[in-house]
């Protein structure tokens, strides 16, 4: 049995009740074939997502719920697809909310090109992206920083990279946040976390990380594919990666701050990595001010790979930088304060996504003009063998889920049993039958990605069309697919 009790709200949702030290109930997006999936694996493994779901709820000052959406799989502390908002007076702040791949995101831009044109030089295009984007562990970028100059990063972000000549400054319309949050304080960030980074601004990683050329092979909202410039046949690059090594150890030196700071103030610890503090103490409000750090680095990193990406077109196809445009980057392992109604109050929450998107309805705050009537595209990584999906918030989600959304298909098999079961050579040669062209710096690696280590993503997706929190608008196929 399931180490947690769990009733069927509706055929997309399921509910962990309240009960002993639970301050709010768990809800879990699924459907039936998922929750039996998540309850054998409960079983089967040292992790247990639906019990990481009911530890987040016993959280001081959790508001309404704690949340997974479709794409759940166990994760540090908070389960990967999990959602929890804190009232910032009573609440706490948790590394496990956030991860160690702190703003982790994807940008997708659009390009001036038909799927045609593409099609006929694809293993060219491969060839370039994979000589101009650095990947994989340990990869070092053509923008070599100063400390002092880290610090810049961390504090401007996007912007900070554009006027090194990374453009352009048309992007940040269509970058969450503009490309740069407020409330980073380098000092909050280690020595050793900035000098592992100073070398890394404009570097893919490795891991789940991709770059990929995709094209869009179904359009279901009309509407707002217009609005976001989607149309059956565009073709777009999708970049995933995050704060690379600066991320990580933001996560790494906070462990021990906010477990001493579990202690102090006299909050549960039910998971090693579920340590936390209050928001507004003062380790908090250091954990905070180093997130949004490692939050702007994350932007400066993907606006410094997306110039290299234009670079690479322009090399094959002569494209110009005009002729790729940013139709939208989010990223999905975030801390954000946002209003949200709770009760029928409005109040000011902190907003824990891991693993998920933020995912704003019509007349969202912060949405770029040319999207506000229609919502927030979402952008959703599938696999580099089935498809990848943008969809876009509802009024519902904004309701439910504090305006969240799935961030990919979610895994089904952990890393090691992957590599136990595919080959790297072997994924390779099978998507290059399909016609997808892989470039990658490690095989092992390659193989951990392998698309049947991961859940099907449109079943995914359908779960949360089907609960009414995020909405469909286009699919995307895979053309080229460049992995660390």
């Amino acid at each position: 049995m399931a180490a947690v009790e769990l009733k069927e709200v509706h055929e997309f949702l399921w509910e962990i009740p309240r009960s002993r030290d639970m301050n709010v109930p768990g809800r879990i997006y699924a459907d039936r074939e998922s929750i039996e999936f998540l309850m054998a694996e409960g079983k089967s493994k040292e992790w247990d997502a639906l019990l990481q779901v009911r530890n987040v709820a016993c959280l001081p000052g959790i508001q309404k719920a704690s949340l997974a959406m479709a794409d759940i799989h166990p994760g540090y502390g908070f389960p990967i697809g999990g959602v929890g908002a804190f009232d910032v007076d009573t609440g706490v702040v948790t590394i496990a909310g956030v991860g160690f791949d702190i703003n982790c995101g994807v940008r997708t831009m659009i390009v001036d090109l038909s799927r045609e044109a593409v099609e006929k030089r694809k293993d060219a295009l491969a060839d370039a992206l994979f000589k101009t984007v650095p990947a994989g562990i340990g990869s070092t970028g053509s923008l070599k920083l100063s400390i002092k100059e880290i610090d810049e990063v961390l504090l401007r972000g996007a912007p900070f990279v554009i006027e090194r000549g990374y453009e352009s400054a048309d992007d940040l319309a269509y970058v969450e946040e503009g490309g740069v949050v407020s409330g980073a304080d380098p000092a909050c960030v280690s020595k050793l976390a900035k000098e592992r980074q100073f070398k890394q601004v404009g570097t893919l990683g490795s891991g789940n990380h991709y770059l990929e050329v995709q094209y869009v092979d179904s359009v279901y909202d009309g509407l707002a594919a217009a609005a976001f410039g989607l149309a059956e046949g565009t073709v777009v690059v999708s970049i995933h990666t995050g704060s690379r090594a600066l991320g990580h150890q933001i996560g790494t030196d906070y462990q021990s701050v906010l477990r001493a700071a579990s202690e102090k103030y006299g909050i549960p610890v039910r998971e090693a990595e579920l340590v936390a503090a209050p928001i507004k103490s003062p380790e908090g409000r250091r954990y905070i001010a180093a997130v949004n750090s490692g939050i702007n680095c994350a932007f400066a990193n993907r606006q410094a790979i997306a110039h290299l990406v234009r670079r690479a077109f322009k090399e094959v196809f002569g494209i110009g930088a005009s002729g790729i445009r940013t139709m939208y980057e989010v990223g999905h392992n975030n801390l954000k304060l946002e209003r949200h109604i709770v009760d029928g109050v409005e109040k000011e929450l902190l907003i824990h996504r891991k693993g998920a998107t933020r995912a704003f309805g019509p007349k969202g705050v912060g949405i770029p003009d040319r999207y506000r009537e229609v919502g927030q595209p979402v952008l959703v990584g599938g696999t580099m063998g089935t498809c990848s999906y943008v969809l876009v918030g509802t009024e519902r989600g904004m309701e439910e889920t504090f305006g969240s959304a799935v961030h990919g298909a979610g895994r089904r098999k952990s890393r090691k049993q992957a590599l136990r079961e595919y080959r790297g050579e072997v994924v390779i040669k099978t998507l290059a039958a399909e016609g997808v062209v892989v470039r990658v710096h490690s095989k092992p690696g390659l193989a951990e990605e392998a698309p049947g280590a991961y859940k099907d993503v449109e079943n995914v997706v359908a779960i949360m069309e089907g609960a009414g929190v995020n909405r469909r608008v286009a699919r995307l196929k895979p053309i080229v697919c460049v992995k660390g």
